[in-house]
């Protein structure tokens, strides 16, 4: 009997072992997520990409068409409202950029 529950106390020491990477990568994105700055318009680089928060005000720019923003764009990282282009900020879900590109 008390080889059974040395087992059983191993398996599960194991099993809770195994489980300690995946429960900190989860908790590293949401802390990630929230120590991500929001983007300025006013940045050099969201200003030569033409970054706007709200997607209608790029109504003017000939790359802009209706219904496209940051968070149906394929550069878009929902888990911490970033982008690929700007890899230190968060992005506004409602924003555009001229690089804007449909998600697969």
């Amino acid at each position: 009997m008390a080889n059974e529950s040395r087992r059983k106390f191993m398996r599960h020491s194991l099993l809770g072992m195994a489980a300690i990477p995946l429960g900190m990568g989860i908790l590293s994105q949401r802390a990630f997520a929230q120590s991500l700055t929001p983007l300025d318009p006013s940045n050099p680089q969201a200003k030569g990409l033409n970054y706007v928060k709200v997607a209608e005000e790029a109504a003017g720019h000939p790359a802009y068409a209706a219904g496209e923003h940051c968070a149906n764009c394929a550069l878009f990282q929902a888990a911490s409202n970033g982008c690929a282009l700007f890899p230190q900020n968060m992005v506004e879900t409602n924003g555009w950029c001229q690089v804007w590109a449909p998600k697969a």
